[in-house]
């Protein structure tokens, strides 16, 4: 099935289960290299073990949230335990090459990719999930069962897990390495291991709520007022007509007036919500810093950090929660930058001395690199 017939048929619609959709899979790490990552302060991790024997009382779900040290997971063989580590991409580079074949879908949706161990039995519970996701099999064999979103709601009351209370599956399927399952956003989903060493790839893409994304745009918007304001003087409400009242509770029409004023003067600039989003979008996550970089040599290619989000509109390009203004040839090449990831080393030099000035700025603090140029073959 090609990109475009699974965007059409399948994508925000059913689920699809596809077999050997990666032939030969390679995990992106060793166990042992897992395990390590999980004790990083750096890196977000989880450890999620389940009794033995138990299902779904409130002792039975065991949780803890990294840096997880090696001598504090369960022993391999004891059955029921999972380690998650999110945001694998920004730290293996083999795991952030896995993305690459999902580049078919707006990178502004993209969440990370997780990565599960989980020894027999081990699994987090059926729950549900707010974002699109891929769930590829590297190791070993995990059993999955699906419910759609009318069968499966509600959760279990005093659990650390959000685990839900009715799932009534409608698919049961055991993958294998290679193997493939796309899920839709609130469909219900129980993974559970079969037999040891099960590793799972998790790619998420996230579909944000109206009123999370609200909140966020309308913070920025506000943020950016604030700025503005400080550079001058701050409108006040005024009231030099109010009279006396004999009802003060109540709130004065004026001061409604007034809000409203303030709220459409956040959003006076038609390309403000677009230009927030965009900065939003690409704001690299909370637990993300950037080693600092090196000087941008005459001549080099370049390529975006695995850890740097770069996105574009129509009047902008964004980077790490960044907007600038690009037009013309410039917006065409930095447009390719964020695209591909890279720019061969004859497009930088096409680049006006702004554009390459932001290129520089972005090199300096570890957002991009120099790359050396491929050795052409003889002719």
């Amino acid at each position: 099935m090609s990109p475009q017939a699974f965007m059409r048929r399948h994508w925000q619609r059913r689920p699809l289960l596809i077999r050997q959709a990666w032939p030969c899979v390679v995990p992106p790490l060793a166990r042992a290299d897992l395990f390590a990552l999980a004790a990083r302060e750096s890196v977000e991790s989880r450890l999620v073990v389940r009794e033995h024997g138990t299902d779904r009382t409130a002792h039975a779900w065991q949780v803890r949230h990294g840096p997880i040290p090696r001598r504090a997971l369960p022993p391999l063989g004891r059955p029921g335990w999972t380690l998650l580590v999110q945001g694998l991409d920004l730290h293996v580079g083999a795991a952030h090459e896995m993305l690459q074949p999902f580049r078919f879908v707006p990178a502004a949706r993209l969440d990370d990719l997780m990565v599960s161990w989980a020894s027999p039995g081990g699994g987090v519970g059926p729950h549900v999930d707010s974002y699109d996701v891929f769930l590829l099999q590297v190791q070993g064999r995990r059993r999955w069962r699906v419910a759609p979103p009318d069968a499966a709601g509600g959760f279990v009351e005093g659990l650390p897990l959000k685990i839900l209370r009715r799932f009534e599956p409608v698919h049961d399927w055991v993958l294998e390495p290679g193997d493939m399952l796309y899920l839709p956003p609130r469909w219900g989903h129980d993974g559970v291991a079969e037999g040891g060493d099960c590793m799972t790839c998790s790619v998420g893409f996230r579909a944000p709520s109206a009123p999370e994304l609200a909140r966020e745009l309308l913070q920025r918007l506000a943020d950016e007022a604030g700025d503005e304001s400080a550079a001058g003087e701050v409108p006040l409400y005024g009231d030099a007509t109010q009279p006396a009242t004999a009802e003060p509770g109540r709130v004065p029409a004026s001061l409604q007036r007034f809000a409203a004023r303030a709220v459409a003067q956040a959003l006076r600039d038609p390309l403000a919500v677009s230009r927030t989003l965009g900065e939003t979008l690409s704001e690299p996550k909370p637990q993300v810093w950037f080693d600092a970089g090196t000087a941008l040599r005459a001549g080099a290619a370049v390529r975006l950090d695995a850890r740097t989000r770069m996105l574009y509109d129509e009047r902008h390009v964004f980077i790490n929660g960044e907007s600038h203004r690009a037009g013309g040839r410039d917006a065409r090449l930095l447009r390719r930058l964020a695209d591909q990831r890279r720019l061969v080393a004859a497009d930088v030099a096409r680049l006006n001395a702004d554009a390459l000035g932001c290129l520089r700025q972005w090199a300096a603090a570890g957002w991009l690199h120099a790359e050396k140029a491929p050795k052409e073959g003889r002719r």
